[in-house]
């Protein structure tokens, strides 16, 4: 299968990543449906021109069509949609997903899914603070980077046309990991993060202290202002790597506190020109 403009394209839970794929997808002249539980989301997407169709029922018709379907859940709601309803499903359809992580749903899925159709995991290094499909035009994925996560299970048409599917929405850079290693990477690049911006937000209280803040404060807790039901699953989803690299950040901060405590402060500015090398890397080029 390949991706081309003669494919029905389903998106299942139009929310904020939902919402951008269709968006990117139906200016490009894809064919996108939409099956979500809230109609004023429906009626919002079909008013911006995001989606041919949409329902918030289990239409047979709509996802039966579908040959490449695009679950945009929450990972538990994702597994017990493929138990309930994936009698719903063309034969020959490929499924992927957006969702954060893949160890506690990927071989699940795999595993109970129909043998005439194929799940092939992904994950889209994109988002906003914000929530719900009104404010999909602002996640841009121009710059951002998109997973592909396969297994044993997966053949190599289902990789291919997930890897087309992130060079098809615009993403920079599209790369491959297995579960374990992007569930890994992730709880360090992404997770941790979010831990340290709530744990800032929660550590003090000042007031007035939004009337004297600089951009640095702003940039590091911008992902403070975060949805609470969505994280914390995620968190637990991948708890033993998130506390283990929660537990080498305590230790890097432990030493930088040691460092300030002892005024040490040839010390202090190793781990600084450390910290700029490596930060380095990252600067988008």
């Amino acid at each position: 299968m390949k991706l081309n403009k003669e494919l029905n394209i389903l998106i299942v839970g139009l929310g904020l990543l939902g919402g951008s794929y269709a968006t990117v997808l139906k200016q490009k002249g894809f064919k996108v449906s939409a099956v979500t539980k809230n109609q004023e989301d429906i009626d919002f997407a079909l008013n911006e021109g995001i989606i041919d169709e949409g329902t918030i029922e289990l239409d047979s018709k709509i996802i039966g069509k579908a040959d490449l379907v695009i679950f945009a859940l929450y990972p538990h709601i994702f597994v017990e949609w493929i138990e309930k309803n994936q009698s719903l499903l063309k034969s020959g359809a490929i499924i992927t997903d957006v969702t954060g992580v893949k160890g506690s749903i990927v071989y699940k899925i795999q595993d109970m899914l129909r043998p005439d159709v194929e799940f092939i995991a992904a994950h889209p290094m994109a988002g906003r603070e914000m929530s719900g499909v009104r404010h999909c035009g602002g996640v841009d994925f121009v710059e951002a980077n998109y997973i592909v996560v396969p297994t044993d299970k997966n053949t190599h048409k289902a990789i291919e046309l997930c890897c087309e599917l992130g060079e098809t929405l615009g993403f920079k850079r599209v790369a491959e990991l297995s579960v374990e290693s992007h569930d890994k990477m992730i709880a360090f690049l992404s997770q941790l993060t979010h831990c340290i911006a709530v744990s800032l937000m929660c550590c003090n209280n000042i007031s007035g202290m939004e009337y004297y803040t600089g951009d640095s404060f702003r940039d590091l807790t911008r992902i403070a202002q975060i949805n609470d039901e969505m994280w914390s699953e995620l968190f637990l989803n991948n708890k033993d790597y998130l506390l283990n690299e929660m537990e080498c950040f305590r230790k890097s901060f432990d030493e930088l506190y040691d460092k300030i405590k002892a005024e040490d402060r040839e010390g202090m500015r190793e781990m600084m020109r450390l910290s700029t090398y490596r930060r380095k890397r990252f600067d988008k080029k």
